[in-house]
């Protein structure tokens, strides 16, 4: 919002001045804004260090041809110093028009394809669109080999009295043995507010997991909770009245199975 030009107030004023992080990231955001302006005095682009298109270079697997930076310095001059003759007198000299006909290369180079091309701006985007893409697929490959999660437990959870939602519930267990409780219902008829319960089989304790803002949550089970003392998921309706028992109305219920 700050880099758009709202003004979000003294605080996050006073903010900015004491973290260095944030401040970075809002002038990155402002470079972005002001590179999207039509205006021609907000255009202009910082130009790229050779390690940008040598990052695109190597991602994209592009030969040894276009190995040069194409935003960098021109190649060297085909003018060399001749070797003096014993005379002192040089003993070869360039043509005249070789400065003319590299230049006159370079141009037909350009018209033809050649390395010329990597200068448009549109050519500039297309690889870094490209970049983009390839660790795009990258991260997608690494999300696809790594394993599904296998829940421990999990339920389908079935309307109450006269409620009509329907939902579902699973718990998983993380890689540092944290186990969470998922919890999914196809609708909120909650007139106050929605809280997850876990509920003893006989009805007579109960550990609220929290508030369900939404259609689905995630909620942390303590430490030692052991499930089959606490089989049942339960769905309530809570009023706003301050009292943290259980209103007695459900929205939807069902026993976890492994």
């Amino acid at each position: 919002m700050l880099a758009l030009g709202e003004d979000l107030g003294d605080d996050a004023a006073d903010h900015l001045r004491s973290c260095a992080d944030c401040a970075a990231e809002l002038e990155g955001l402002r470079r972005v804004v002001v590179a999207a302006r039509p205006g021609p005095e907000d255009a202009a682009l910082a130009q790229p260090g050779p390690h940008v298109w040598a990052g695109i270079h190597s991602a994209l697997g592009l030969g040894s041809a276009v190995a040069a930076d194409p935003l960098g310095p021109p190649p060297e001059s085909p003018f060399r110093p001749a070797a003096p003759s014993p005379s002192g007198v040089p003993a070869e000299l360039p043509a005249p028009d070789a400065g003319a006909r590299w230049k006159e290369g370079r141009k037909k180079q350009d018209r033809s394809g050649g390395a010329g091309w990597i200068r448009r701006p549109g050519v500039w985007l297309a690889a870094a669109a490209a970049t983009v893409l390839l660790a795009a697929g990258v991260v997608w490959s690494v999300q696809q080999n790594q394993p599904a999660v296998t829940p421990l437990a999990q339920a389908a959870l079935a309307p109450v009295d006269q409620h009509s939602a329907t939902g579902s519930a699973r718990v998983v267990e993380a890689a540092d043995g944290q186990r969470t409780l998922e919890v999914q219902v196809d609708k909120n008829e909650a007139r106050g507010y929605q809280e997850v319960w876990l509920i003893a089989p006989d009805l007579s304790r109960l550990v609220s997991l929290g508030v369900m803002t939404s259609e689905s949550g995630t909620f942390a089970l303590p430490a030692g909770l052991d499930l089959s003392e606490y089989p049942i998921v339960d769905v309530s309706d809570e009023p706003v009245d301050g009292n943290p028992a259980h209103s007695s109305v459900s929205i939807v219920r069902g026993t976890l199975a492994t």
